[in-house]
């Protein structure tokens, strides 16, 4: 059988298994840094509720820009911030645990101070 590229709906193909797929995407209005990115994953980990397993490790690309990861028993959370073209940041969060949603949204426009935040859930 051959690998499916799905566009719409997914199939649940181990539905006993829960997982919680977060996006969360926003502008921002200052450059995020390292010493930001671990600190928002650090407490990321606390609003989730989820327990936390190694520091956030953190990057820049030239190119890119940052980068960082937190692992999480249940999982992580990854975060990608731009300063060029514009002021973006990129939250992927993936858990075989529940955790809000809205919490989640709330904190992270706060914590940014971010003039628009958008998610999609998966």
């Amino acid at each position: 059988m051959r690998p499916e590229l799905v566009h719409d709906d997914i199939p649940d193909l181990a539905p006993e298994i829960y997982r919680q797929r977060l996006v969360v995407e926003g502008l921002c209005t200052r450059p995020i840094d390292d010493a930001t990115i671990r600190d928002y994953l650090t407490r990321l980990s606390t609003v989730c509720g989820m327990r936390t397993l190694i520091e956030p490790v953190t990057h820049r690309s030239e190119r890119y820009g940052w980068a960082g990861w937190i692992h999480w028993e249940t999982s992580g959370a990854h975060l990608y911030a731009w300063e060029v073209p514009r002021l973006f940041f990129s939250v992927d969060i993936y858990t075989c645990a529940p955790f809000s949603t809205s919490d989640v949204l709330e904190f992270t426009q706060s914590y940014f101070g971010a003039t628009r935040v958008v998610a999609r859930e998966y």
